[in-house]
């Protein structure tokens, strides 16, 4: 089980190696302790990619190697890389985790329905934040999914992490909309697994319910424009 994922993990990273060379980026497998950053030296990243001014660390991960150890590592890696101008932290995984996020765009729910339920998430947060992140994920993601359709974007699969890469590739959302949306994702992660986090607080659920304002708000400016 453990040489499979291992496997698999190694196959989507010699993978996205070589989508990134053909876009022109320097690659390093597993870097050595001389070609890290001084914020990076205490972690050892799967990969970095490096264009002019863009570095890009990334992780590869299968849904068997996350557990609450994993889960922290990453969401410290995230929070160093974020802040360091010109750094973003992309998470890969190899296995995208439901195979409804395949379904069309259209099904997702619509922006008025987006938007009475975060009232519902939003009443959720004070006693049960967890209940309210997960929540409140479920919210987002339809909206990106609206977002992307808005845009429209050419996407092969709906998956969150797949969703959100592409949407800050595309310049749909900011450098800071994308990190928000990484911290909520390895949160909500955590606890639709059944792991242990305590990092969750009420303001980090209310950061995501502004930010999922916000994105309805960039839809409703771009409908009426037009």
């Amino acid at each position: 089980m453990a040489t499979s994922t291992a496997n698999l993990e190694r196959e989507r990273l010699l993978k996205l190696a070589e989508e990134y060379r053909e876009k022109g980026y320097e690659v390093f497998f597993h870097p050595n302790l001389e070609d890290l950053p001084d914020f990076l030296k205490t972690y050892r990243p799967d990969m970095i990619v490096r264009r002019g001014e863009e570095n890009v660390v990334i992780e590869v991960k299968s849904r068997a190697s996350l557990n609450s150890s994993s889960n922290q590592y990453l969401s410290n890696l995230a929070k160093a890389v974020e802040k360091h101008p010109g750094w973003r932290f992309e998470l890969v995984m190899t296995n995208p985790e439901d195979i409804m996020y395949s379904l069309k765009a259209e099904g997702s729910l619509q922006e008025h329905e987006i938007e009475s339920q975060l009232q519902v998430a939003s009443h959720l947060t004070t006693q049960h934040p967890e209940s309210a992140i997960l929540y409140s994920w479920s919210l987002v993601e339809a909206t990106l999914r609206l977002l992307a359709q808005k845009e429209e974007l050419s996407l092969e699969r709906f998956d969150p992490l797949y969703l959100v890469n592409q949407l800050a590739i595309e310049g749909v959302i900011s450098k800071s909309e994308y990190q928000l949306l990484m911290n909520a994702l390895l949160l909500r992660n955590s606890i639709a697994h059944g792991f242990k986090t305590t990092q969750i607080t009420q303001n980090s659920v209310y950061e995501l319910i502004e930010l999922t304002e916000q994105l309805l708000k960039t839809l409703h400016t771009s409908h009426e424009a037009e």
